[in-house]
């Protein structure tokens, strides 16, 4: 894997990294990107790969788990058996 450091100053200027970032997403690979407090990184939670991947540059181990995003309750649905009612009070807020 090769490492890349983009600076994105500008979202409407550097969309074709924006891109890149994504693209690479998708096919399985890491992406680190600032947040708030920390730095985040970013990957297709639903590629089994990938998320071997972001345990392995972690040094995480595998009965801890990490955190997946979900973009609607239609797919928050797709993924868990059961969703609490005060998870759907949490969800509607």
């Amino acid at each position: 894997m090769i490492t890349r450091i983009e600076k994105i100053t500008d979202v409407k200027k550097d969309i074709s990294l924006i891109i890149q970032a994504s693209q690479a997403i998708k096919a399985g690979e890491l992406v680190a990107f600032p947040t708030e407090t920390v730095y985040g990184l970013g990957a297709d939670g639903l590629n089994e790969e990938a998320v071997k991947k972001v345990y392995l540059a972690k040094g995480r181990p595998s009965d801890n788990p990490i955190i997946l995003h979900v973009d609607s309750i239609a797919m928050l649905k797709r993924l868990v058996v059961h969703i609490s009612k005060e998870a759907y009070i949490l969800i509607h807020r």
